[in-house]
């Protein structure tokens, strides 16, 4: 069977593995563009959907953006624990994201020429079986070396990503690093997106400042959720005593301490309390 090119990559037949990845989005990405669907009116120009009556429709629950063909992964630098001297020697992090990307669990990795044995040293943790095939004796027998002994260089780029600090609110969302999330840049109002949903609409998240009150924070996000159709959550960071004695929730608003298990837990509560009432 010949060999046909699918995208970069190469496949004999259309029973092929691409397990789609996705990454944050742009800070530059509009929210609307996120959380809201489009379609074409008469005229061809592309227009929000609304229902019929004139509310805007949600997108669903979001994942991110599919991952591009250019990755940010740095080079071994001379120092790297995982560097062994091989000429050609990859980083591990690079086969990490190729073996998940092009294989599933306890699938077979094939190296024809593996090298130092990266590949290997990659698809044994990933709960991959794996083979690699060399013609120099000193490779194979560094490959089989490092099997044993795996050394993994740490990253602060790949573990905060490259824009992490550019930011100082990024700090606050260390707060839900638990709850699957992701980070709106472009937003005063809105911290994150929950890859959840709630009621079949999206979860929009600010998390409150040190210098201001709830009800301030809780403007805030209603003001930037105002047409987008989302179950709104806020997440309580400061000012403990004050949330203790909080009993009116700003309209449409839900407050909560900061911990992900609250979170979690006050998403099932709503999501309970929502079925019960439909029954």
């Amino acid at each position: 069977m010949s060999t046909r090119t699918k995208g970069g990559f190469c496949t004999k037949s259309e029973a092929f593995t691409f397990n789609t990845q996705y990454t944050d989005y742009s800070p530059s990405t509009n929210v609307d563009q996120i959380l809201q669907q489009r379609e074409r009116d008469s005229d061809g120009k592309s227009v929000y959907r609304r229902d019929e009556n004139g509310l805007p429709i949600a997108n669903g629950a979001k994942q991110g953006v599919p991952l591009g063909d250019v990755w940010d992964i740095p080079y071994l630098n001379p120092k790297a624990k995982e560097r062994v001297g091989y000429p050609t020697q990859k980083p591990i992090f690079l086969l990490d994201r190729i073996i998940e990307i092009a294989s599933n669990p306890q699938d077979v990795v094939l190296d024809a020429f593996c090298g130092s044995g990266t590949t290997l040293v990659a698809a044994h943790p990933a709960n991959r079986r794996y083979f690699g095939i060399g013609v120099s004796y000193d490779a194979i027998q560094l490959a089989t070396d490092r099997l044993n002994d795996p050394m993994r260089s740490e990253s602060m780029l790949l573990d905060n990503g490259r824009d992490s600090y550019r930011n100082s609110d990024d700090t606050l969302l260390r707060y839900l690093h638990a709850v699957p999330h992701i980070p709106l840049q472009r937003n005063r109002g809105i911290d994150a997106i929950l890859k959840v949903e709630f009621n079949g609409r999206p979860v929009l998240v600010r998390i409150q400042r040190p210098n201001e009150t709830i009800d301030e924070c809780a403007a805030f996000l209603c003001k930037a959720a105002r047409m987008k159709d989302a179950g709104l959550l806020l997440v309580k960071t400061n000012d403990v005593e004050a949330f203790d004695f909080f009993d009116d929730s700003p309209d449409g608003v839900t407050v909560i301490d900061s911990t992900p298990l609250a979170i979690e837990n006050k998403i099932e509560s709503l999501t309970s309390t929502a079925t019960k009432e439909g029954k």
